[in-house]
């Protein structure tokens, strides 16, 4: 007898429900692994088999350090480009004023002058040459512990406005990098050998996030006038705002020394401040 049409549609739904009931007691088991990124099942993880580990695909990135290769890290935003340096800097208050070493650091004479310093809880900018500093890292140590602040003052004190590009960015680049190797950051102001800038120089410091700073009286200390004449020639130059030039470095710097332990004192008896520029953020 041929079966009515009502009992092949009973049939067909009876079938249709046993398969889903083997499809939904397949999955319970944990018979197909899913996909390798795709989230995991719910459930309790204990009725779950481990999966496999999953291997990274060929050509995907690894955690190893690659050659020649350095992770970016955080700079502070690059500076403009100067057309010429600031000789003074008024923006840091009333009866301030900004003392600055060149050329070291020397350990026969940077210690005494940052001794002084201390003593009267004072702060300066020291722009330092990277051939000494190589040799002389405690130094420069000493110089951040006390709150000072580093600048570049290139690798040989050459005179840049007469030097190739190429090398104006080794003998600066070569100095940020023993301050950044020894600090754990990089300098923030530069000054050119002799006052020589020009636009490749402004360019560069620049590019490697550093602001140009000259001065307002130059004690010419290197030529060693007598401790007597630069203590003069400091406190005859004193005003608000005055960057003051001299050297801890480069020559027999005993008279600077000598000087500031008396020219120091008298500025701040005088009622100026002694401060340095502040960082960039």
């Amino acid at each position: 007898m041929v079966p009515s049409r009502r009992t092949l549609l009973r049939v067909t739904a009876c079938l249709g429900a046993a398969a889903a009931v083997r499809m939904l007691t397949a999955e319970d088991t944990g018979a197909p692994a899913p996909e390798p990124h795709s989230a995991p099942a719910a459930g309790p993880k204990a009725a779950q088999p481990k999966a496999a580990p999953v291997r990274p695909r060929a050509g995907a990135y690894r955690l190893e350090p690659m050659t020649a290769y350095t992770p970016p890290r955080y700079h502070t935003a690059l500076p403009p480009v100067r057309t010429r340096p600031f000789l003074s800097m008024p923006q840091l208050g009333e009866h301030s004023m900004v003392l600055t070493f060149d050329d070291g650091p020397d350990p026969r004479y940077t210690p005494g002058i940052l001794k002084t310093l201390r003593e009267h809880d004072v702060r300066a900018v020291f722009f330092l040459c990277g051939e000494m500093a190589t040799d002389n890292r405690d130094l420069l140590r000493e110089m951040r512990d006390d709150g000072h602040v580093i600048g570049n003052h290139t690798w040989t004190h050459p005179q840049l406005n007469k030097t190739p590009p190429a090398k104006i960015r080794d003998e600066i680049g070569r100095t940020s990098e023993v301050i950044e190797q020894t600090l754990g950051e990089p300098p923030q102001w530069f000054r050119a050998p002799y006052g020589a800038w020009n636009r490749n120089v402004f360019e560069i410091q620049a590019e490697m996030g550093m602001e140009p700073l000259a001065w307002t009286v130059d004690t010419l200390d290197w030529t060693t006038p007598g401790t007597p004449t630069i203590i003069r020639r400091v406190l005859d130059g004193a005003a608000p705002g005055v960057v003051v030039l001299s050297h801890d470095a480069g020559g027999d710097r005993s008279q600077s020394v000598a000087a500031l332990r008396t020219y120091l004192p008298e500025l701040l008896a005088q009622g100026y401040r002694l401060k340095v520029p502040p960082r960039r953020r």
